[in-house]
C-alpha cells in the first residue's frame, strides 16, 4: 500500500507521509503523491503535491526517499487540509517547475 507510507529526505530524516495519490485521467499513470505534514495531532497539517518521479522506494527505510530537504518541500506549492487544490495544467507546471523536472504530460506515455 502506498497511501500512509512514510517519506524521508535525502539524509534519511522523516518528512511526512503519503496522504493520497493523484492519477492522470487518460493514461491512469500516477502524477503526484500528496505529502502531508505539519499541524498538531493531525489538525492543521498541510498537503504538498510532489511529482511521483521524485520518489524512490527505499527498502531499508520501508518508505520513500526524495532527493531534497524538508525545507525545500516546505517552500513548495501546497494547500491546507480541507481546501481544494487547483489540479489544472497551469498549477501542475508550477509544481513541476518548483522541483525542476519535466511535467509528466510532456514525457512519453507508458
Amino acid at each position: 500500500m502506498v497511501v500512509g507510507t512514510n517519506v524521508y529526505d535525502r539524509e534519511g530524516k522523516h518528512i511526512g507521509k503519503v496522504e493520497r495519490l493523484i492519477l492522470e485521467k487518460r493514461g491512469g499513470r500516477v502524477s503526484y503523491a500528496v505529502l502531508s505534514f505539519g499541524g498538531f495531532l493531525g489538525i492543521g497539517h498541510d498537503h504538498y503535491p510532489l511529482p511521483w518521479a521524485k520518489l524512490d522506494y527505499d527498502e531499508g527505510l520501508s518508505g520513500f526517499r526524495v532527493d531534497i530537504a524538508r525545507e525545500q518541500v516546505e517552500g513548495a506549492p501546497k494547500y491546507r487540509a480541507g481546501e481544494d487544490f487547483d489540479w489544472s495544467e497551469k498549477s501542475g507546471r508550477r509544481v513541476y517547475d518548483y522541483y525542476g523536472i519535466m511535467p509528466y504530460w510532456r514525457g512519453p506515455i507508458m
